[in-house]
């Protein structure tokens, strides 16, 4: 059995600098990917993980783009066609989080947290279908949202735009599937560890396996999604909460 599956795959992994973007940066480059890092201004800690990413024998590279921007969106992809030639897989996971009322919700703060996740996943995902479809071949993940299946107070515009994400998921799904596309969307459920502003917000409890998630989980899925070898898994949510929320 190929211990490499991914040998001489392209990665790119949006957010790719911590938690969950790194931990998956690292272990799509475990089995054999090199690795595109974006971040949206963390240029410091991306190139840290660029190191890690090298440190395991793989060719890594960091770009800064705002992920709603289409024109560095654009120059993202331009730059990365220009150093590897391909992207075979995508994986979203660029997103904004905060608590706001709805009732003292600016439309401002609304589009700018809809836009991070649900807007980049488009722009992001437009520009990787655009050159996995010539090759017939390609892997996309998206990163959804645990509060888009449960609900949260004060995160309506994140479980809006992660609600849209699901939808997303399915839509692509659908149409490239006849191009050798598989596109998943992967769900974290409580993930401990240091959490952005806002992370976490309306997960209660403790999941039934006893503890809390750790980055590596949710890598985990996301590696077995990105092999050669799960072309029979598509349009898929998939949870990985270890039995908090049972789908």
């Amino acid at each position: 059995m190929d211990d490499k599956p991914m040998q001489g795959q392209v990665a790119l992994v949006t957010g790719g600098v911590r938690r969950i973007g790194r931990a998956t940066a690292l272990a799509l480059a475990a089995e054999g990917a090199d690795v595109v890092l974006h971040a949206r201004s963390s240029r410091a800690e991306a190139d840290a993980v660029a190191r890690e990413v090298e440190a395991l024998g793989r060719r890594s590279m960091v770009v800064l783009c705002d992920v709603t921007d289409e024109d560095g969106v654009d120059s993202m992809m331009a730059s990365i066609d220009a150093a590897f030639g391909r992207i075979d897989i995508l994986v979203n996971n660029a997103a904004m989080r905060g608590e706001d009322p709805f009732l003292d919700m600016s439309f401002a703060r609304w589009r700018e947290i809809t836009g991070t996740i649900l807007d980049g996943a488009f722009l992001c995902a437009r520009g990787a279908l655009r050159r996995m479809v010539p090759r017939n071949y390609g892997r996309i993940i998206n990163m959804g949202g645990f509060s888009a299946h449960v609900g949260a107070a004060e995160r309506a515009h994140v479980v809006a735009a992660k609600a849209g994400v699901v939808g997303l998921t399915r839509a692509l799904a659908v149409e490239f599937a006849g191009h050798g596309v598989t596109v998943n969307c992967v769900v974290p459920g409580k993930i401990g560890g240091k959490r952005s502003a806002g992370s976490g917000k309306g997960i209660a409890g403790m999941p039934i396996v006893g503890r809390e998630g750790v980055p590596e989980d949710v890598a985990e899925v996301i590696r077995l999604l990105c092999r050669p070898a799960s072309s029979f898994i598509t349009g898929q949510s998939i949870h990985v909460n270890g039995g908090l929320f049972l789908n």
